[in-house]
């Protein structure tokens, strides 16, 4: 039984008078901290806290700004933490609200917004509209670098799940994908296999896990079981993961509409392995809060 009383660890005092945003791309939801104007030094357990639906703000990832490490090719160092704690390399939906965020907050007024991510450098394009258009960066196959474990690269890999032989699509946006091609996502077992795909052991810095299916030539449903955090209404790098496997396979044109549990977002690949995967979607603050524990 639960001890009522218990709060989930994290260093509260070390959190008290942090300025935050809450947001959310599609209804995967943020905690954005500007770490350019106040002092930020977020462990483990403070991003734990600041995750936790009960006790804290209650968000999928915490989003740290920062200053660049170089500000002659970047303008922003844009950190990415997981509910569970862990730093990570890349969100989609994380990176629209960035761009908006830091607009909206003052630290810049650019439209084209150049930032440092864990995997590298991407460029974020706020919209007449508001809508927020980011380069990805171009999918990479190659399993050493997702990193999975393969002998060679191919379209299609079977993985043994639980005994039971999925084919799945290895693809890395900056972060491992394993994208599964279904034939209706309402009815995929997203809840059961998600969480052993990512903890696959074929793949060893763990997974995202996607449940696609192709519609038609414009259009794919998604569902995806982000590492770190369980299923989220939407996840920017899962869906340019599937948009790349099904590109890859010939299976939808170089523009599709991807719709996910929390809404659609817009994606564009040449198919050309030097080419980025450009998405396009919303990003909309909630609300802004003081932690004051």
């Amino acid at each position: 039984m639960t001890d009522p009383g218990r709060r989930p660890p994290g260093s509260e005092a070390g959190l008290r008078g942090l300025a935050f945003a809450k947001m959310h791309g599609l209804g995967n939801d943020f905690v954005v901290i500007d770490g350019v104007r106040q002092q930020v030094d977020l462990s483990p357990d403070d991003v734990r806290l600041l995750a936790d639906r009960h006790f804290g703000v209650g968000c999928d990832q915490v989003l740290l700004v920062e200053p660049p490490s170089d500000p002659a090719t970047a303008l922003f160092r844009y950190r990415i933490y997981n509910a569970d704690g862990g730093e990570v390399e890349q969100c989609g939906n994380g990176a629209r609200c960035f761009a908006v965020f830091v607009r909206e907050q003052g630290l810049t007024q650019a439209d084209t917004i150049a930032v440092e991510t864990r995997a590298g450098p991407i460029v974020l394009q706020v919209e007449p509209d508001g809508q927020v258009r980011v380069d990805m960066g171009r999918p990479c196959f190659e399993p050493a670098d997702i990193p999975f474990l393969a002998e060679a690269a191919a379209e299609e890999y079977a993985l043994d799940v639980d005994g039971t032989i999925l084919s799945i699509g290895a693809v890395s946006m900056g972060n491992p994908h394993a994208v599964i091609l279904v034939d209706d996502v309402r009815t995929a077992a997203v809840g059961r296999l998600g969480p052993l795909i990512e903890h696959h052991p074929r793949f060893p810095n763990r997974v995202n896990a996607g449940f696609a299916a192709i519609r038609d030539r414009g259009r794919i449903d998604l569902r995806v079981h982000e590492r770190g955090v369980g299923e989220t209404l939407a996840c920017g790098t899962g869906a340019c993961a599937a948009m790349a496997v099904a590109r890859r396979r010939g299976l939808v044109d170089a523009r599709a509409r991807v719709h996910l549990p929390g809404g659609s977002l817009v994606l564009s690949w040449t198919g050309l392995g030097t080419d980025p995967v450009w998405m396009t979607g919303p990003a909309t603050t909630v609300f802004q809060g003081r932690i004051k524990p």
